[in-house]
């Protein structure tokens, strides 16, 4: 298993980056929350997560190691992949996620796309007490609020991915806003249901980049 990879960022692209290593460029699928810390150029260590299957070999890059065990955590539950454990924590920090988990916050687990209520009611049941506690000790937070205020917005996390593809924060937040009525739907419960991908990916496209 390659667990951390240390080297020069080679490239930076909406959903990865190529880390050098070596000589070796190996690319890594990284959330924007992550791929906002890298800066073309320079050296940077990157906690990973090897998925193998029979056609393919994919290697997921991390912030931290905390993060990298909490995706590999995050797939032990039924109906989880890499992808929607990547998903997740574009939406959600570690620690959000115990929080959500821990008091059956169904609302904060729906606001990730691809989660419905039935599969946060799965997650819940199968991860409880497995992710461990919060950094905070677990501190209560006020209905309303819970795990999901503490987390990025989807678009702070565009805008983090924009800034570190060598956008100005300004451009980003131009493009962001031309993107936004497009790609905002009400869900079910009045929360804004968007794709992070999806959403830096329409940006890029109104910044001109393909």
């Amino acid at each position: 298993m390659i667990s951390h990879l240390t080297g020069c960022v080679a490239a930076v692209a909406p959903e990865g980056a190529v880390i050098e290593v070596g000589g070796v460029g190996l690319l890594v699928q990284c959330t924007p929350g992550t791929l906002a810390g890298l800066r073309l150029g320079e050296q940077a260590r990157v906690a990973t997560s090897l998925v193998v299957r029979e056609d393919s070999l994919t290697l997921y890059g991390f912030a931290s190691d905390d993060e990298r065990n909490t995706f590999e955590l995050l797939q032990t539950a039924s109906g989880v992949g890499p992808r929607l454990a990547q998903a997740m924590l574009a939406v959600l920090a570690p620690d959000a996620l115990r929080r959500a988990v821990a008091a059956e916050d169904l609302g904060t687990l729906t606001s990730v796309p691809g989660i419905g209520r039935k599969g946060a009611q799965r997650i819940v049941l199968e991860l409880a007490g497995r992710l461990g506690a919060p950094a905070d000790g677990g501190l209560s937070v006020a209905a309303g609020n819970g795990a999901a205020a503490m987390a990025p917005s989807w678009r702070d996390q565009v805008r983090a991915g924009l800034v570190s593809l060598g956008w100005q924060a300004r451009e980003a937040d131009q493009a962001i806003s031309a993107v936004e009525p497009e790609l905002t739907s009400q869900a079910d419960d009045g929360k804004p249901d968007v794709d992070v991908a999806v959403a830096l990916r329409a940006a890029l496209r109104v910044l001109g980049r393909p």
